[in-house]
């Protein structure tokens, strides 16, 4: 077999048993979709070549957390110098934030993203104090805006958001256009900022300059060593919580799902993507063990890929919440709730777009799982 066929990669993989972190070189063969692993440090094969229809080129990026097997891999690294001058060389990460003024479009925002071909990897939604505001714009702080720039940027959530892609700081910026709306508005009717900004400050979001802006930028929001960077957005009350699961990620619905939860009078109070292991799904759905047939296929899925926790806020949020996204099973959702979540976004009962609260005395305790627990 030709190097043209095989893409290789170095994953990391957590094994609960041993508390160990182990390292394996995967290998990824497009003609017809195998994976084969071999174990670094003992030298071995690990997993022989075998067919695995859920993995797919588009996941294999260096960062990203892929399930081959349930088992959730932390690809660290290319494996060889093919591979990652064929999928890494034009693949950059840059930080998109969304605005106090735009954070209500966010679904129509996150859409336009996935529309473009790039891809979400992480996500948060925080309210930056004065002194967090004035040292992500440190720059600018000569300028004559500085002061209304930080005082509009201070006055509600942001979301922050890491943005994957071939060529993502150029791409990002150019979907945003330019910075005053107004001009964007005659020079680049269908960008970001001529459909949802105001003028050069209230301009619906922000793109990093240069891949020098989007490292610094992405570890203000997102730091790798220095713990957590700004805080969430929870409330943790009259809420409620929704996981948009996996499947709807890679599918590219978070915008659709965002859309039509803000459409039906529900406010996303808080926001952040999150990388489930094993014992953390186990944990969360442990109300549902030993009750639910599917607990052991809602595990996998949940850990399948990155989700998104969302903190809904609502009179009687739990409730009403869980009325909008419908039956489990889209299929029942599909012929008696029709416009539910469910039945709009959902393939089958295991992968059916969003996880909701169930019983109205967890919607707190589900909430604190993601925003304080996991976040902590």
């Amino acid at each position: 077999m030709s190097q043209e066929d095989r893409y290789a990669f170095l994953a990391e993989w957590y094994d609960p048993n041993a508390a160990l972190l182990r390292r394996y070189q995967l290998l990824f063969y497009p003609k017809d979709g195998s994976v084969e692993m071999f174990d670094v440090k003992n030298q071995r094969t690990f997993l022989r070549r075998t067919k695995y229809d859920e993995l797919r080129l588009e996941d294999l990026f260096v960062g990203n957390h892929v399930n081959v097997f349930s088992r959730q891999l932390h690809l660290i690294g290319y494996g060889d110098q093919y591979t990652a001058s064929k999928l890494g060389s034009k693949k950059e990460r840059t930080l998109a934030m969304i605005k106090p003024d735009a954070v209500l479009k966010m679904g129509d925002i996150i859409q336009i993203i996935y529309d473009a071909g790039l891809t979400i990897t992480k996500a948060k939604m925080t309210k930056l104090s004065w002194k967090e505001a004035m040292d992500f714009y440190a720059e600018h702080q000569s300028k004559s805006f500085f002061n209304n720039l930080l005082q509009f940027v201070t006055s509600g959530p942001v979301v922050a958001l890491e943005l994957m892609g071939d060529e993502a700081v150029s791409g990002w910026r150019g979907l945003l256009g330019p910075t005053d709306s107004n001009v964007a508005r005659s020079e680049a009717a269908a960008s970001v900022r001529a459909r949802f900004g105001t003028d050069g400050t209230k301009n619906a979001g922000h793109g990093s300059d240069s891949l020098a802006s989007a490292a610094r930028e992405l570890e203000f929001f997102f730091p790798s060593t220095t713990g957590r960077g700004p805080s969430n957005t929870a409330k943790y009350t009259d809420c409620t919580c929704c996981i948009i699961k996996p499947h709807a990620i890679s599918e590219a619905l978070t915008g659709k799902i965002l859309n039509a939860i803000s459409e039906a009078g529900f406010q996303v109070s808080a926001l952040q993507m999150v990388n489930m292991d094993r014992a953390n799904a186990e944990e969360f759905f442990e109300v549902y063990k030993g009750v639910v047939a599917e607990y052991t296929s809602m595990v996998a899925e949940l850990c399948s890929g990155p989700c998104m926790a969302l903190e809904i806020c609502a009179t009687e949020a739990p409730r009403t919440f869980r009325e909008f996204c419908g039956p489990a099973d889209p299929e029942i959702a599909r012929h008696l709730r029709p416009n539910t979540l469910r039945a709009l976004f959902g393939k089958n009962k295991i992968q059916n777009a969003v996880h909701c609260t169930d019983l109205p005395e967890d919607g707190i305790l589900e909430v604190q799982y993601f925003f304080k627990i996991l976040d902590g």
